[in-house]
């Protein structure tokens, strides 16, 4: 049963009006049993003062491309009532006119364009009205005997309306069919969702639950536990294990689903959702088509269904079919769109957008990890719709052609068009290991800054976790991830690509930073000196490169890896011969990976810094006292020092690293690999040559 969450004591903190509205929006958002994120819409009628104070009928409804869950007052239109209600009167009106009209009837311009179903709303006689996706209601709309179902629980207190597109028929069928019975107290629309209405913000709201609560009981004693979906066929991976199998197949799914654009990837195994894939009739039911016309732009028509056994353990098997079954997944959306396209009609990517595999659960992509998620909750509502459905009758959808016509129905396209514009690093994966240090956390904040996601790896895991909060409170929810790694570690390093691929389906660019420095006279270097510098500045580099490499070959999209190197790695620093050989043995490393990588599209580089104080671990160690002590000088007069030896006579900052690694990472350079760049303020001595 879903949960009245209306508060009194809220409620009453709240102007009428607006407020109210907003409130009521957001509750009916908060629970997606209730309403799909970016559907539904709401609306208030009132009185308001135009610009010459002059009185005013004026219906607030949901402006189009908001979620009712987050909306606030500037995501609804004001619209003028009385320019609205004579076109209850025309017999036809086409989507372009009824856009067109509206934007007329605004109270103001700045206002978002007006929800696809305003008519809906401004047709109904009520102050206050509700259009949801309720899971329970929609399970009733979408089975072959809903009707007569319908009956059974609600009487003669319903409006059944057939199945149409939204807009103006659709708005005046409703209104019509409301006020044909006056004991009506809902609306029904086949495969589509609930209208409901009051006096009163709460009335309205407290229907809704009402109605959707009916119809909950009415299922819920209908569901028969032992043979949901036709009772199960498989069993479910145990989690561990499900989990090394997701981490193996997610890069190579990613791969074949970015083949067109790249995609991000997430992963479900939430209970409804192992119900579902590990029932006998997975495969078919979830071929049907979509459970709302909601999900469609999201979902697509389908998902894809992998026919797998997980109780086989091949592995190797599942991954064939994964690359079989999206390359056949794809073949036939272009044919879909081939026999129903329009003119002017752009086939979007033809990747599934949901992956569904018994035994392991659910995988979603999309063009950010927030995307992929909204194709996965879409999901669990459509689970939730056919489980209801199948327990009353038969589940049906909407047919091929009404199901494109909804996919590229020009206002559905609307909505997407309001997203940001995509940027530099959009739809990739950056891994940056000494992620939470100077040049690190620059790097990570330019490339989340330029669209992409980082996983923040690094052994301090405070300072990663830190990075990560803070970028996710600017950015939005899982744009970074932090991951404590040793980089000397190989059983660290494996898992913390493992974690890359379960939490975004694989990297992209690879930030090789990890760091130390010592400095010793050269017959004063130990061999624990020695081996500490090669073990972090190159094992750690190789066991990081060598993990990545294998991901990205994996994933098939090419790749671009950024080895953060020095001036020493060209030139032999006094007293550090430790660190400077480490540092020659890292750009060398890159060059030999860059050549081995080319015909896999993996790109190289290196960028070698000098003199990076601010930020910075390293200089904020034994180092600092170090360096000075070579150059004769207190600590304090190192910056001075490495100043005036540049020939530019600047100081080195960790943004002017992050945007050199920034641009070997970029399409700016994807014709260069196996290159060096010095960003040291121009210091001769370590002129390439």
């Amino acid at each position: 049963m879903v949960k009245n969450r209306w508060g009194e004591e809220e409620a009453k903190s709240l102007q009428t009006g607006l407020d109210e509205l907003v409130y009521r929006s957001n509750l009916i958002g908060s629970d997606r049993a209730v309403c799909n994120w970016g559907g539904g819409n709401t609306s208030m009628k009132t009185i308001e003062r135009d610009f010459m104070g002059r009185e005013t009928e004026v219906m607030w409804v949901k402006g189009s491309g908001s979620d009712l869950a987050t909306m606030k007052h500037k995501n609804f239109t004001g619209l003028k009532l009385e320019d609205i209600r004579p076109l209850f009167e025309r017999d036809e009106m086409s989507d372009e006119e009824m856009v067109e009209y509206l934007a007329h009837c605004m109270v103001d311009s700045k206002h978002p364009r007006a929800s696809i179903e305003t008519l809906l709303h401004a047709f109904l006689p009520f102050k206050h009205v509700d259009h949801t996706h309720p899971d329970a209601i929609i399970s009733i709309c979408c089975a072959d005997n809903g009707k007569e179902i319908a009956k059974e629980i609600f009487g003669d207190r319903f409006v059944w309306v057939p199945y149409i597109r939204p807009g103006f028929k659709l708005s005046k069928m409703i209104a019509e069919g409301v006020r044909k019975n006056p004991k009506a107290e809902l609306v029904l629309m086949e495969k589509h969702g609930l209208v409901v209405w009051g006096d009163t913000a709460k009335q309205s709201y407290d229907k809704t639950i009402a109605m959707i609560n009916e119809a909950e009981q009415y299922i819920e004693a209908r569901i028969d536990k032992n043979v949901i979906f036709g009772g199960q066929k498989y069993q479910a991976l145990a989690a561990e294990e499900r989990e090394t199998v997701l981490a193996e197949i997610m890069p190579v799914i990613r791969g074949t689903v970015s083949a067109e654009k790249k995609m991000l990837l997430t992963f479900d195994t939430s209970d409804d959702v192992l119900e579902f894939v590990n029932s006998r009739d997975a495969a078919v039911l979830s071929q049907v088509g979509a459970a709302c016309p909601d999900h469609l732009v999201h979902t697509k028509r389908v998902p894809l269904y992998i026919d797998w056994n997980p109780q086989s353990n091949d592995t190797a098997q599942l991954l064939e079919k994964v690359q079989t079954s999206i390359d056949a997944f794809k073949k036939e959306y272009e044919a879909y769109f081939e026999r129903n396209k329009q003119e002017g009609d752009v086939m979007f990517e033809p990747a599934p957008r949901v992956i569904l595999i018994p035994g392991l659960g659910m995988i979603n992509s999309g063009k950010n990890v927030t995307m992929a998620n909204v194709s996965g909750a879409l999901y669990h509502r459509a689970i939730a719709v056919m489980k209801g459905a199948t327990a009353l009758g038969n589940f049906v959808s909407l047919n091929e052609n009404e199901s494109y016509n909804i996919e590229y129905w020009p206002l559905e396209l609307y909505k997407l068009s309001l997203a940001p514009a995509e940027a530099e690093f959009s739809r990739k994966v950056a891994f940056v290991t000494g992620g939470a240090g100077g040049i690190g956390s620059a790097s990570c904040r330019k490339f989340v800054s330029e669209g992409a996601h980082v996983v923040v790896a690094d052994l301090n895991a405070k300072g990663a976790e830190k990075l990560a909060a803070e970028i996710n409170e600017e950015y939005g929810e899982n744009r970074a991830l932090a991951v404590k790694m040793d980089v000397t570690s190989e059983e660290q390093v494996a898992a913390a690509f493992q974690t890359a691929a379960l939490a975004y389906g694989g990297v992209d660019i690879i930030v090789n930073n990890a760091g130390l420095a010592t400095s010793s006279p050269f017959a004063e270097t130990t061999l624990k000196e020695w081996n500490l510098n090669m073990n972090v500045l190159g094992t750690g580099y190789f066991l990081v490169a060598r993990e990545a490499f294998k991901q990205m070959k994996s994933q098939a999209i090419g790749g671009s890896m950024v080895f953060v190197g020095s001036k020493n790695s060209v030139y032999a620093g006094k007293n550090a011969a430790a660190y400077s050989s480490a540092k020659a043995l890292e750009t060398h490393l890159a060059r030999c990976i860059a050549a081995e990588g080319g015909e896999y599209g993996i790109r190289v580089n290196s960028v070698l810094p000098d003199a990076v104080l601010q930020g910075s671990a390293i200089w904020g160690s034994r180092w600092r006292e170090e360096r000075a002590a070579a150059y004769g000088i207190e600590p304090d007069q190192l910056e001075g020092h490495y100043r005036k030896r540049t020939t530019l006579f600047v100081n080195v900052l960790p943004e002017d690293i992050a945007e050199a690694i920034a641009f070997f990472a970029s399409s700016k350079a994807e014709k260069t690999t196996g290159c060096m760049m010095t960003v040291d303020g121009g210091v001769p001595a370590a002129f390439t040559r």
